[in-house]
């Protein structure tokens, strides 16, 4: 187990602090929240950073205790610099980007400094270091400028990132931005391909890398983004990666190289915080979900025969038209197995309301009635490591892939956007664990892939080799594992050095 500072070769009175700040998304709050209660169970003092907007949907989804935190673990909230709203649903995801790069350094800094007058005020320790997520870069300057240690948290896909990082590359080659709009239909996209990325497939596609290449405009907020804040990465000491070895030892081994920067993995989260995180610890019970959660599902899944359901989640994120839903449910229903939906109440463009299956339509309702349960919001990694789940169609989100990995359950992938792409392609190619839908979404393609992927010879090649992984990440995340040991020098050699 890591060190704490000493004094005098004994245990100093003032704990380490330590202020973390994730992306204000969902997938980016819940593996930083995990990570915090990893090193709060290691004896750091935690100040964890939401934005405002995201502070006061976790209030809505959890009661009002949610953010008490607990002794020496506390929430903070700072300004994005976006309009106030209360819409349950995700933010505008370029405004967000262009918004926390220009404006949230000052403010951080603001925030790091009254942290450590109320600390003063009331004896608790001063701020000593900062956890940021990578795509928050403005913390770890702030950190810098501050004379604070920091670290940085990739809480996507170690694949994601080597596409992410090359994307300067691919404009210095004028191959981004895209000449016109036809090249995102005509096979421009399959067609070129990048064969001179250290670690990565030769046959890479452009298609292949996170979504944000697939624009005509120089000027595009999320390419751009994504170029500035991948650079940032440089001004920690260190790169966390939520993985583990098994899994990415290649990529990890290029991310080093390209960074010249210790890599340090400390996942898959969720299995490590279950197996290192006391049930009685203080944070436990804490919880990330910025949708309130329902129970009815897992009670549903409870009897059904082993992997005889599909469970369908597109994630906090993904958005589709009435027609793409349509397509995903009558596929669905012509499959015949029992399925669990989470469909958010934003899942549609334009839907509004706040109960399960917006937008479904009623002859589907009917024609699965006895064999489907929908909800808006449920406890995913416990669904996954359900043994009557069979299947995951996914939007291929890295949470979602590691949960799955965890609960041994292949995939059926409709990436959206950003780096879903990029982890369809290694699910379908490298790791050998998922197939893809394609992007213009039709019932007979749904219904065929899942029944492969349920009974068929790819499908149980895919359990077999997930199931391989899952094995992996379990002694990954022991308490004597691989990852926990990282969690251990990352402390010693970065947080606490």
């Amino acid at each position: 187990m890591g060190s704490l500072p000493t004094a005098e070769g004994e245990r100093s009175q003032q704990p380490p602090h330590v202020v973390m700040v994730p992306y204000p998304a969902q997938g980016h709050v819940t593996p930083m929240l995990q990570l915090a209660k990893l090193l709060y169970t290691r004896g750091f003092h935690i100040t964890f950073v939401n934005n405002e907007f995201n502070h006061r949907r976790h209030l809505r989804a959890r009661g009002p205790g949610a953010l008490d935190g607990a002794p020496g673990f506390r929430f903070a909230a700072i300004d994005d610099g976006l309009p106030p709203s209360d819409a349950d649903a995700t933010q505008d995801v370029p405004a967000l980007c262009y918004s926390t790069m220009t404006t949230c350094l000052p403010r951080f800094k603001d925030l790091v400094a009254r942290t450590n007058s109320e600390a003063e005020a009331q004896g608790r320790p001063a701020v000593t270091c900062v956890v940021a997520d990578s795509i928050m870069s403005f913390a770890l300057r702030g950190a810098r400028e501050l004379g604070l240690r920091c670290a940085t948290f990739w809480t996507a896909s170690a694949c994601g990132f080597i596409g992410y990082y090359y994307y300067r590359h691919l404009v210095e080659r004028g191959i981004v931005p895209l000449e016109n709009d036809a090249r995102l239909t005509d096979g421009y996209l399959d067609t070129v391909v990048v064969n001179w990325i250290p670690g990565a497939p030769k046959d890479l596609r452009l298609r292949d890398f996170p979504s944000f290449v697939r624009t005509t405009d120089p000027d595009d907020i999320m390419l751009n983004f994504f170029i500035h804040e991948v650079a940032g990465m440089s001004q920690a000491s260190a790169v966390v990666i939520n993985t583990f070895d098994e899994l990415d030892a290649t990529l990890l081994h290029a991310m080093a190289k390209l960074l010249s920067r210790p890599i340090y993995t400390v996942g898959p989260l969720p299995l490590a915080v279950r197996n290192n995180v006391p049930a009685d610890s203080p944070v436990a019970a804490i919880g990330s979900n910025l949708w309130k959660e329902q129970d009815a599902p897992l009670r549903w899944l409870h009897g059904r025969a082993p992997r005889s359901v599909v469970y369908i989640n597109f994630g906090s994120i993904t958005v589709m038209s009435n027609e793409q839903l349509a397509e995903f449910a009558w596929g669905l229903a012509n499959t015949g197995f029992a399925f669990l939906w989470n469909v958010r109440p934003d899942l549609v463009k334009g839907a509004g309301g706040d109960a399960a299956g917006v937008g479904l339509p009623p002859e589907f309702l009917v024609a699965t009635e006895g064999r489907s349960m929908l909800s808006t919001w449920c406890p995913q990694a416990a669904v996954l490591e359900h043994e009557a789940v069979g299947v995951f169609l996914t939007h291929s989100g890295w949470n979602s892939t590691l949960e799955s990995i965890c609960g041994g359950v292949p995939m059926v992938c409709w990436p959206f956007f950003a780096e879903q792409q990029t982890n369809c392609r290694y699910k379908r190619t490298e790791w050998g664990i998922g197939m893809e839908i394609g992007n213009d979404v039709r019932r007979g393609e749904v219904e065929a892939l899942i029944r492969e992927a349920m009974e068929g010879e790819k499908g149980r090649e895919m359990r077999r080799r997930v199931t391989e992984l899952k094995e992996s990440a379990v002694a990954a995340a022991r308490p004597d594992g691989r990852s926990m040991r990282n969690v251990d020098r990352l402390m010693d050699e970065v947080l606490l050095a």
